[in-house]
């Protein structure tokens, strides 16, 4: 809580109550004749053309999955198809008045709208515009198949572009939208404002929040909708989505022209359905899903229930909300009532809903409605709209034939290039900043009183005698940490950095005491605590363009961000084709002290995941080193710090930790200690319970131990720790991670396989108990100790001479724990 902001226990204490404002449901009342002076011809059949092309589009693809053919062609399309049939009129609706500069992010069912959105895109584009996006898009790969003997107009040309683009997608060829890695649920072309769709329900909730962050941040033209189902309102990312979106901070904090809400409508595509449940009356509490507005803030999120099943008045809803979000009073949440055909997918036979409901809302079809009010308000006749029909379906024909031939349009040849996926895990760039601007500060670095303080340290831990100099007055890893952040906010104009008590306190550990004298409120702030959206958030702002330091205050905690760390942070890079990047630094401190649900290691759990970079750093040099290129990156990287060792000094690097920018590349590893006998591979804050192990080795066996930091996990480069294996003949593996599923089990199993022959025993691991974490009294008994390493060695590698064991490491114990599940 920051100073300004006094709470006062006289006023917070009175006696009142909350008063909440009628929500409107349905309120839109014009008259198909008063639309008129809004709408000319072309922009009615515009509309209508666009309804009829999303449901032809599933149309096709229903058929396809149902009968295994189009038209008389056969085709077997063994991926998803959640289709949206029914809800044309809430998807052009809310795209009709939308251009590139609006984004959109959607659900897995979400044909529609990426069509509706790209097909305003189109209409709102000049020609020039047109060529340029489709000429550049993948060097006109896409281009090239739908141009070859077309000789239409260029806005003609790019509706074929944009139907053809987004089939080829579902069918995972090479020429889709995004080189077919994200298939169906996970479409999108970002040239006309189309971002992510989400598999995940729920999924855009919060990473839609960090787009319209992003454009707020660095003033970018524009508003931001998330598509959300209504089912998704009981999902996490949903509500601290909201949470974060609606934060007061915006408004009361934030200065200058940042003062104000976010572009952000929360729209909430209200089909009646999530899976098979009825979220009205059976799934949810709500009855009317906008409801939910009143209770996110004063301003109820001017939240509003909009039929969605009449396309214009989807469109004057998005009008009105547009003029409240180019006030600054957002965020908007908006429920457009609308319904599906269809069961969640074609295998869905819609066994929980009765026939008549169904019928019911066919009945009340919103494009043969919209159809027979064209005809009845004289404003086309049927010829005219049978002409659109024909038209449409000799397209999305045409485009199906086109991307369901393995000539023209290929999958990944993945047999010819096997690693193809695999280059495109990471982007591996490198960028001083994402925009070419001077970044916003309140005052030059070497002004700042931290930056002054650490000026004055000592950047190596000891004297030239050798001594220790004081806690305070050495060079901490937090130091190290704060330079290549500070010095990164000084460079790059959009990067941002939040979480719990990141500014006033200084960051909970304090990193970041002194960048809250740097920098303004927009691009250090707190967040609420809500793990899920920290990350989600940074994901949504980082695919915008943007560079986002979030803070995990405890490892612990990414189980409560877990979605968004093994689901959506290490995927949309690749499943954009490369289209995207993610420069997305997680900061994650492992603790200790505070026993079971704050003092875990899970750097496993992350090493896991494919596209995720993990870095963990002992020593303020390399704290600074791996952050200045964590920084520099543009993939995400998970940066675990641990809590034991923020206030270590330099011991290494004799020449201190240097004032300048320098880099130590990601996935190095270093040898901290040479030696002859047996190596000793650590990660993290164990390096200096290997170091101590080592000591006593020498000191009692005459065992030299050669200790080597990995620094990384992810990349991780084997030839320095295989070089030492030679050396020795023996490796000892340690982490403060549990050992049962560590990764410590990973890299011995590669070096095992790649230095058999060099080594004189099998890789042994010594890493945490497989218990919960105790109390800090007790955690001698849970977390590596020397002794336990030396024991190791002497059970499992090489008898020491005179040792007494007093931590049982032999396989009949090995055997015994791993029987008991512990």
């Amino acid at each position: 809580m920051p100073k300004s902001q006094f709470i006062n226990p006289d006023e917070a204490r009175k006696s009142s109550q909350l008063e909440f404002k009628p929500i409107p449901v349905n309120q839109y009342n014009k008259t198909f004749e008063e639309e008129k002076a809004n709408f000319s011809k072309e922009d009615f059949l515009r509309i209508y053309h666009d309804m009829a092309l999303i449901r032809e589009f599933e149309n096709m693809l229903n058929l396809i999955k149902t009968t295994g053919g189009y038209k008389g062609v056969e085709y077997n399309h063994p991926g998803p198809a959640h289709l949206s049939m029914g809800q044309e009129a809430a998807a052009v609706g809310m795209a009709y008045n939308l251009d590139v500069d609006d984004f959109i992010f959607g659900s897995h069912r979400s044909h529609g709208e990426i069509l509706a959105k790209g097909l305003s895109a189109i209409e709102k584009l000049d020609e020039k515009e047109l060529e340029k996006v489709m000429t550049e898009f993948f060097d006109g790969m896409t281009l090239n198949v739908v141009k070859d003997n077309f000789k239409g107009s260029v806005k003609d040309l790019a509706k074929r572009f944009l139907v053809y683009g987004t089939l080829a997608e579902v069918f995972a060829r090479e020429t889709g939208f995004n080189k077919g890695l994200g298939g169906s649920m996970h479409a999108f072309f970002t040239p006309f404002g189309v971002y992510p769709n989400n598999a995940i329900v729920g999924g855009s909730g919060d990473i839609a929040v960090g787009a319209a962050l992003y454009k707020k941040v660095n003033r970018k033209p524009g508003m931001v909708v998330a598509n959300i189902g209504d089912a998704s309102m009981a999902c996490g990312p949903v509500w601290e989505g909201l949470m974060f979106s609606a934060m007061d901070q915006f408004r009361e904090l934030w200065e200058g022209d940042m003062k104000g809400g976010l572009p952000l409508i929360i729209n909430v595509m209200n089909n009646q359905y999530g899976m098979g449940g009825q979220t009205c009356g059976e799934t949810m509490g709500y009855g009317v899903a906008a409801r939910v507005g009143a209770g996110v803030n004063a301003d109820q999120m001017h939240a509003e229930r909009v039929d969605g099943y009449n396309p214009l008045a989807v469109i004057d809803a998005y009008k009105r909300k547009k003029e409240v979000l180019d006030k600054k009073q957002g965020p908007v949440l908006l429920e457009i009532l609308t319904y599906r055909y269809s069961g969640h997918s074609p295998s869905d036979a819609s066994s929980y809903r009765a026939k008549e409901e169904i019928e019911a809302w066919e009945s009340q079809d919103s494009i043969r409605a919209f159809r027979k009010q064209l005809i009845e308000g004289g404003i086309a006749k049927e010829a005219e709209l049978d002409d659109i029909i024909e038209e449409i379906d000799n397209l999305i024909f045409e485009m199906f034939k086109l991307s369901i031939d393995e000539k023209v349009s290929p999958r990944m040849d993945m047999a010819k290039h096997p690693e193809l996926i695999g280059e495109m895990m990471f982007s591996d760039e490198s960028l001083d900043k994402m925009e070419d601007r001077e970044p916003e500060v309140l005052m030059p670095l070497e002004e700042n009183p931290r930056a002054k303080q650490i000026a004055r340290k000592e950047r190596y831990a000891f004297d030239k005698n050798g001594k220790p100099f004081s806690k305070m007055k050495q060079y901490q890893l937090r130091d190290g940490l704060f330079e290549a952040i500070a010095d990164r906010f000084y460079k790059d104009p959009t990067l941002i950095a939040f979480g719990e008590e990141n500014r006033d306190w200084g960051g909970a550990f304090a990193v970041y005491r002194g960048l809250t004298e740097a920098l303004p409120y927009h691009r250090l702030f707190n967040s609420p605590i809500a793990e899920g959206a920290i990350v989600g958030v940074s994901i949504g702002y980082a695919m915008c363009g943007g560079r986002v330091i979030p803070e995990i205050m405890y490892c612990d905690f990414l189980g409560r961000s877990g979605d968004e760390v093994f689901n959506q942070l290490p995927k949309w890079q690749a499943m954009s084709g490369n289209v995207l990047k993610m420069p997305v630094v997680l900061r994650v401190s492992v603790g200790s002290k505070y026993g079971a649900q704050h003092s875990q290691d899970w750097t496993s759990l992350v090493a896991h995941i494919p596209g995720l970079k993990v870095v963990f750093p002992a020593t303020p040099y390399d704290a600074k080193g791996l952050m200045n290129s964590a920084l520099q990156g543009t993939d995400p990287v998970i940066f675990f710090e641990s809590q034991r060792i923020y206030d270590i000094g330099e011991q290494f690097h004799e020449e201190g930790v240097p004032e300048g920018y320098y880099e130590v590349p990601l996935g190095e590893p270093d040898v901290k200690r040479a030696g002859k006998d047996v190596t000793i591979l650590s990660i993290g804050a164990t390096l200096y319970v290997a170091l101590k192990a080592a000591d006593e080795l020498k000191e009692k066996y005459g065992m030299e131990a050669e200790v080597i930091d990995a620094r990384s996990l992810v990349p991780f480069n084997y030839e320095l720790v295989l070089e030492s294996v030679k050396k020795t003949g023996r490796i000892l593996l340690t982490s403060d991670a549990n050992s049962r599923g560590s990764y410590l089990n990973e890299l011995a199993r590669n070096i095992g396989e790649l230095a058999f022959d060099d080594l004189d025993a099998p890789p042994v691991l010594v890493g945490s108990r497989n218990w919960i974490t105790p109390a800090f009294e007790l955690e001698d008994s849970f977390f590596p100790q020397p002794g336990w390493i030396i024991d190791a060695i002497h059970e499992k590698i090489v008898p020491l001479e005179g040792h007494l064991v007093k931590n049982n490491f032999t396989d009949a114990e090995q055997i015994r724990r791993s029987k008991s599940g512990v």
